[in-house]
């Protein structure tokens, strides 16, 4: 490739570090889309005949059944996607494919192959992720009455229903998914035609490349062009968000299925057994989601520290971008697709979640609540009184529908038999009717949202 400078060979230690070709063939159809492109531009704008751009076209389409059949010879001597394809292209059309590169460098040329990979795995995600959504929502919308408790720093604090439970998570997802929808328009602009890093003298058509290739515009700054690795970054940093959300999701899931809580059921399908352990059902897909948000930090992390201080243009650092985006992106599919059949595949137990809707004196809050509406007695007042009562059914080792009225009445002489409507579980989830709130009807209503905006 630079042989008219070079006279000898590179050592072999040279060509084990600066070889790419083993990861950066994954962005073979991005690069033979860009070449489509700018070999049509290049005709357009009289710089190649269009014998010659026939040519070419031909040429990288045979490429690409090559590669579709698993056939094209993918080698380490030509160090790259970029320069296996053009060395090939050169075998099956001769010297007219030397034509392609006017006008580009091999460092506009990655920066769009790269560009267009992370645009195409941002669209394969926002896809998983409503995938998930979609699947969390039929849940809900089988439980919006099924109780089960509520909780704050792990302990019992306000029964609330399964299928508000599982919204939490359809509205987390549905963050991360505009995210990444942010950081596509964002990338959406097309870096081919900034060259080395300085721009063309060839009177090339930008705009017509950046259209093809399904881009809003070209990049305003050819320095900038070339060395911005934001798109990968900030897509990294969604991705990592989106690897917490699940995480927290998958460890609720391994909390509910152990026997203590046994919130849950999970079929063979997503489980494993023990080696030693005949009893054991493990729920090692919900551990390995839980776990893959350190691979998703790590790339994040891991680029940042190959971007932070390269000075402009192009540095062979950024040859470090790709591996980890592309590791992130693997173990962010796996773990989207993983928890879309989880979701589908967990049972209730309502015998048991139901029950624990109402232990650890959830509904007190009620109990205050009625204080303030039916005797208008000041908030803290009542939180005062309703602790009281807390104490008293801890004592006699009973809940506060347990109290008798007469107990009740030695801590506020004004509560009525009324006390004990509002003392139930499902009568405390039915009456959060705030916007958002867990009651049935507002759950039902949020499904409906939901699945309005996901169609």
């Amino acid at each position: 490739m630079w042989g008219g400078r070079f006279t000898a060979r590179p050592a072999d230690l040279m060509q084990a570090i600066n070889v790419s070709i083993g990861f950066d063939r994954r962005l073979a159809a991005q690069d033979l889309a860009g070449s489509r492109a700018h070999a049509a531009m290049l005709r357009n704008q009289g710089v190649i005949t269009s014998a010659d751009e026939a040519e070419i076209q031909k040429g990288l389409t045979a490429i690409e059944v090559e590669m579709a059949e698993g056939t094209f010879p993918f080698r380490e001597e030509f160090e790259d996607i970029h320069m296996n394809v053009e060395a090939r292209l050169r075998e099956l059309i001769g010297p007219v494919a030397g034509r392609l590169h006017t006008a580009r460098s091999r460092n506009d040329q990655v920066a769009l192959d790269f560009r267009l990979w992370v645009r195409d795995a941002c669209d394969r995600t926002m896809g998983q992720l409503k995938a998930l959504q979609t699947a969390l929502l039929a849940r809900a919308e089988q439980h919006a009455d099924t109780l089960m408790p509520g909780f704050t720093h792990l302990q019992p604090a306000q029964p609330v229903t399964f299928g508000h439970h599982l919204l939490a998570y359809v509205e987390m997802f549905g963050r991360d998914a505009s995210r990444f929808a942010d950081a596509r328009a964002r990338m959406n602009e097309c870096p081919l035609g900034a060259a080395a890093l300085a721009g063309s003298p060839f009177p090339i058509d930008r705009t017509q490349t950046a259209k093809a290739l399904g881009f809003d515009r070209p990049t305003a700054n050819s320095l900038d062009s070339v060395s911005d690795r934001d798109f990968a970054l900030e897509c990294l940093a969604a991705a990592t968000l989106c690897g917490v959300h699940l995480s927290r999701l998958a460890e609720e899931i391994v909390i509910w299925t152990t026997p203590q809580f046994g919130f849950i059921r999970l079929s063979d399908a997503f489980t494993t057994g023990s080696s030693i352990m005949p009893q054991k059902k493990n729920p090692d897909a919900a551990e390995l989601v839980r776990a893959k948000v350190g691979r998703l930090l790590g790339s994040f992390t891991q680029l940042t520290v190959v971007m932070k201080g390269l000075p402009l243009a192009y540095s062979k650092d950024m040859q470090e971008d790709k591996v980890p985006t592309f590791e992130a992106f693997d173990a962010l599919e796996l773990s989207l697709l993983a928890m879309a059949g989880m979701i589908g595949d967990l049972e209730p137990v309502q015998e048991r979640m139901g029950p624990a809707a109402g232990a650890g004196f959830s509904t007190a809050t009620d109990l205050a609540d009625w204080l303030v509406r039916e005797l208008d007695m000041p908030f803290r007042d009542a939180h005062h009184v309703t602790g009281q009562a807390v104490r008293m059914a801890e004592t006699r080792n009973c809940g506060l529908a347990d109290l008798p009225l007469a107990d009740l009445q030695t801590l506020c002489q004004g509560i009525t038999d009324d006390i004990y409507s509002v003392l139930t579980p499902m009568a405390s989830a039915t009456s959060r009717k705030s916007y958002g709130g867990t009651a049935p009807d507002q759950v039902r209503a949020q499904i409906a949202r939901w699945t309005k905006a996901l169609s």
